[in-house]
C-alpha cells in the first residue's frame, strides 16, 4: 500500500512539474473536444464575445458527424433548432449552390440533415474559420490539469496538452468546457463520474436492470459505402484477419433468415440507412435486434477510462471484426454466390477518409463516462407528465429532445453470429426538456460538460444524439460566457437569462409543432412554454410517445398535441389558468388583456412576455 501511494505521489509531482515547466497562456474559454457538441459550444461563446481556444485530440474535427454518422438521428423536423438546425441549413445551401435547387443531391440531403462526411467537415470548418475569436488546435491530446481547491469548491487553474511532436502546451483558462464523448477532461479534473448501469430501484427506472452492473452500450463503426463503380473502393483484409472467425455466419446465410447483405431496416447484416446520402453514399449501421450485429457489447468496457493505447487496441478489435466480416463476405468462396455477388457491389468511398483508405477514423462511442452533476437526468425526465401529452416540465430547461431512450445493447448471449444482444431497448416518448444541471458539475466552479452529461444509463440513452449534444453544447457556450463576464460560478448563473439568450439564438428549450425558430413569436412561445404555459392542455396520448404521420423509416411529421396555436382565440378557461400562472411569476396580471373573444394566444403571450420579471426557476 505504501509503495503504491509513493508511486502515486511521484507521478503527481512529475505531472505537476511538467505542466509548470511549459509557459502557460491565458485564455478566456478553453473547449476540449471538437465534437459537434464542443464545436457548438465554441461557436456560441465566440458569438457572445469570448475568445475561445478549441482543442481537438485527433487530426479531424467534427466527431462522428464527420466520421460516418451522416444519417442524423431524429424523428421530427420540428425538433431541430439552434446550432444543429443552422448547421443543417448550411448543408442544404451547400448542395443547392454546387448542384442546383432541384438537384437529386439537394433532395437526398433531407433538408440538410443527411450529408457526406467531407461536406459536414467543410461546413464545420467554415463555421470555425468565420469566427476570428476561435483558435483551433488539432492533434493536441490532454496531458495534465492543475486544480485549486477552496472549501468544497474546485477551480481548474491550468490545462496542459501534448501536440503531435510531444511538446507540452499549457493554458490558464477562465472557463473550461469538456466536449469529448468520453469526458476525459472532466475525469482528469476530479469530477465524479460513472459508467455501467444503475439498478432499477436506484432511480425507479423501468428500463434499468434489477441490479447495477458495469455493462456499457456497444460501439460499432459507421462505414460510409457506395455501389457506384467509379467511387467504389473494395475493402482490404484488416490487420489480424482470421477467416475462421467468420465461418459461423455461413449457417445463418443458408438458413433463409437473411434476405440480403445490405438492406434496411432488418433481414440483413449491414443496415444501409435510407434515404441514401447525396451522391449515392450510404451510412452503414448495426441492425437492431438482428441475427448478426456490428455492435460488440463487452469488448468496449475498457474504453471510457482507457489510455490511448487501450483505446487503439479496442479500435483495432472492432475494425478487425466489422471490416473482416465485410471482407469475408466479398471474397470467401464458401459464401453462397448470391450473397457474395451482392456484397461485392458495395465498397468504401474513394473520396471519403482518404488518409485511412476509406475507413472512418473514429469509432462510434455511443456511451462512455457520465458525469455525476448537479442534476441527474433519468428515464422519468423523458416520460409523459401526469395526464399530459407533454413530458415532465423543467422550468430550468436549456435544450429539448425527442428521439427517446435508445440502446443498441449492453451484453451478448450465445454465439457471436446468431446470438442475442441483451440490455437493448427503444422507447418512444413525447418531446422532452433537459435541465441546466445536467451539464454542471457539483463543485468545479469553471467547468461545463455538455456531452458526457450527468445522467443515468437509461437517461443518457435519450440524450446521446448529435443534434441534442449540439443544443447542449450551444447552451454550455452561452453559459460559460455569462459566467465569465458576470464573474459567477457555473453553478449559480442566471438560468432565465441563459434561456433568453438561447431563444434569441433560435435554440428551443421546449418542443412546439408550429412555432419554429424563424417564427416571429418564437422567443415568446418558448418562454411561456418553458414556464409551463402549455402543459396540461391535452391529455396523455393512448400510445406513449405517439408521433405524427410517418415520412420514411424513423422520420415522422410533428408530434400531435404539441402546438402553440398562437393564432387561436384565447378561451376564458385557459385564460384563467394562464393568469394564475402569470401571477405566480410576479407579472402584473391586471394589465394583461382579457379573453374577450378577440385576443389570440399569441397576443396574450406577447403581452405577458413584455411584462415579465425575474423568475426564480432554480
Amino acid at each position: 500500500m505504501f509503495f503504491r501511494q509513493l508511486l502515486a505521489f511521484v507521478f503527481l509531482v512529475a505531472s505537476t512539474s511538467r505542466a509548470c515547466s511549459a509557459e502557460a497562456e491565458r485564455c478566456e474559454l478553453l473547449v476540449y473536444g471538437a465534437t459537434p457538441g464542443g464545436i457548438a459550444a465554441a461557436l456560441a461563446a465566440a458569438d457572445d464575445g469570448s475568445q475561445v481556444i478549441l482543442i481537438e485530440p485527433t487530426s479531424r474535427i467534427g466527431g462522428l458527424i464527420t466520421c460516418g454518422l451522416s444519417h442524423t438521428d431524429f424523428h421530427s423536423f420540428e425538433g431541430l433548432t439552434g446550432s444543429y438546425l443552422q448547421f443543417a441549413q448550411l448543408i442544404e445551401r451547400h448542395y443547392r449552390q454546387i448542384y442546383g435547387e432541384g438537384s437529386q443531391q439537394v433532395r437526398d440531403s433531407f433538408r440538410g440533415t443527411f450529408a457526406e462526411p467531407q461536406v459536414n467537415l467543410k461546413i464545420f470548418s467554415d463555421l470555425i474559420a468565420e469566427r476570428p475569436r476561435i483558435r483551433l488546435l488539432t492533434s493536441h491530446r490532454l496531458d495534465t490539469v492543475q486544480i485549486k481547491r477552496s472549501g468544497t469548491l474546485t477551480h481548474l487553474e491550468s490545462v496542459s496538452f501534448l501536440d503531435h511532436k510531444m511538446k507540452t502546451v499549457t493554458f490558464r483558462p477562465e472557463m473550461v468546457i469538456d466536449g469529448t464523448y468520453e469526458g476525459d477532461l472532466m475525469a482528469k479534473a476530479g469530477v465524479p463520474w460513472r459508467t455501467g448501469r444503475e439498478g432499477r430501484k436506484e432511480y425507479d427506472e423501468p428500463l434499468a436492470p434489477e441490479t447495477a452492473d458495469q455493462q456499457l452500450q456497444a460501439y460499432n463503426f459507421r462505414f460510409i459505402m457506395t455501389k457506384s463503380p467509379a467511387n467504389r473502393l473494395p475493402p482490404q483484409a484488416p490487420e489480424g484477419y482470421r477467416r475462421n472467425d467468420f465461418l459461423p455466419v455461413l449457417a445463418i446465410l443458408r438458413s433463409g433468415k437473411i434476405k440480403k447483405i445490405f438492406d434496411y431496416p432488418s433481414g440483413c447484416l449491414f443496415k444501409a440507412q435510407t434515404p441514401p446520402l447525396p451522391n449515392g453514399k450510404y451510412d452503414i449501421n448495426d441492425v437492431s435486434r438482428g441475427l448478426v450485429r456490428l455492435s460488440l457489447p463487452g469488448q468496449n468496457l475498457d474504453w471510457p477510462n482507457g489510455d490511448e493505447r487501450t483505446r487503439q487496441r479496442i479500435f483495432k478489435e472492432h475494425l478487425r471484426d466489422q471490416l473482416g466480416l465485410l471482407y469475408f463476405l466479398q471474397t470467401d468462396d464458401d459464401v453462397p454466390a448470391r450473397f457474395r455477388d451482392e456484397a461485392r457491389e458495395w465498397g468504401m468511398c474513394r473520396d471519403e477518409f482518404k488518409d485511412t483508405n476509406g475507413l472512418p477514423p473514429q469509432l462510434y462511442v455511443r456511451e462512455a463516462r457520465r458525469m455525476i452533476g448537479l442534476r441527474i437526468f433519468t428515464e422519468h425526465d423523458s416520460s409523459a407528465a401526469t395526464d399530459d401529452a407533454r413530458a415532465i416540465l423543467h422550468m430550468d430547461s436549456i435544450a429539448s429532445g425527442e428521439y427517446g431512450n435508445n440502446c443498441h445493447g449492453t451484453a451478448h448471449e450465445g454465439e457471436r453470429f446468431g446470438g442475442k444482444h441483451t440490455g437493448e431497448f427503444y422507447k418512444p416518448v413525447p418531446p422532452y426538456q433537459i435541465p441546466y444541471g445536467t451539464i454542471v458539475p457539483k463543485s468545479c466552479s469553471n467547468l461545463l460538460v455538455p456531452v458526457a452529461v450527468s445522467a443515468t444509463h437509461v437517461g443518457f440513452c435519450a440524450l446521446r444524439l448529435e443534434p441534442i449534444w449540439m443544443s447542449l453544447g450551444q447552451a454550455a457556450g452561452h453559459a460559460a460566457h455569462q459566467a465569465r463576464t458576470s464573474k459567477k460560478l457555473v453553478q449559480s448563473i442566471d438560468v432565465p437569462r441563459l434561456q433568453e439568450r438561447l431563444h434569441t439564438a433560435g435554440s428551443a428549450t421546449i418542443y412546439f409543432s408550429d412555432a419554429p425558430p424563424d417564427h416571429v413569436m418564437f422567443r415568446e412561445a418558448q418562454w411561456w412554454g418553458t414556464v409551463g404555459g402549455f402543459h396540461g392542455r391535452a391529455p396523455k396520448n393512448a400510445k406513449p410517445g405517439q408521433r405524427g404521420k410517418n415520412l420514411h423509416g424513423q422520420y415522422f411529421e410533428a408530434y400531435p398535441h404539441h402546438a402553440a396555436d398562437l393564432d387561436r382565440v384565447l378561451d376564458p378557461e385557459l385564460a384563467t389558468r394562464w393568469i394564475k400562472l402569470a401571477g405566480s411569476l410576479k407579472i402584473e396580471t391586471d394589465r394583461l388583456p382579457a379573453a374577450d373573444g378577440s385576443i389570440t394566444h399569441g397576443t396574450w403571450i406577447a403581452a405577458a412576455y413584455a411584462k415579465r420579471g425575474t423568475v426564480d426557476r432554480k
